[in-house]
């Protein structure tokens, strides 16, 4: 192979060309390619941030549904035991009630059997008087009396 002019200008054009590639190409691409390169890190650096953020939020969200769980799981506790109170306490107002009704219904039947032995003393004294007129308008004879007595008592 001969060197000749060619070659050397060809090398000179070549030169040229790198350098110019070198000083106004090459440095455009790389910093592309560079800011490129930090656009993916900063990317994956905020997926990775997200995934934790995430995590992060499930898990409170998690703490939140076991926190309301438990609150309502609480909540409904109370229901039950304020509606067995309440219950109880009706309970003890009807026996309350009841032993009441009973006592006045009691007190009533005394009134009544009361009136009714009052009612009856009437009659018997009703009867003592006209019995004592029917003998005195008959004469005194103890066989007639004997008879009326004993019609006084099957009339009481």
């Amino acid at each position: 192979m001969s060197i000749n002019a060619t070659l050397i200008a060809q090398l000179i054009v070549f030169l040229i060309l790198v350098g110019f590639t070198m000083k106004f190409v090459w440095p455009p691409i790389v910093k592309a390619l560079d800011e490129r390169a930090e656009k993916i890190a900063a990317g994956l650096s905020a997926a990775d941030k997200a995934k934790a953020e995430l995590s992060n939020a499930n898990k409170r969200v998690e703490e939140q549904l076991s926190s309301a769980r438990n609150d309502a799981a609480q909540r409904l506790a109370d229901a039950e035991r304020l509606a067995q109170s309440i219950v109880e306490e009706a309970k003890s107002r009807a026996s309350d009630e009841g032993a009441k009704i009973i006592a006045a219904a009691k007190a009533e039947a005394e009134q009544e059997s009361v009136k009714a032995r009052e009612a009856l003393r009437q009659q018997v004294a009703t009867l003592a008087v006209k019995g004592a007129e029917a003998i005195l308008k008959r004469e005194v004879n103890a066989g007639v009396h004997a008879e009326l007595l004993t019609r006084l008592e099957t009339e009481l």
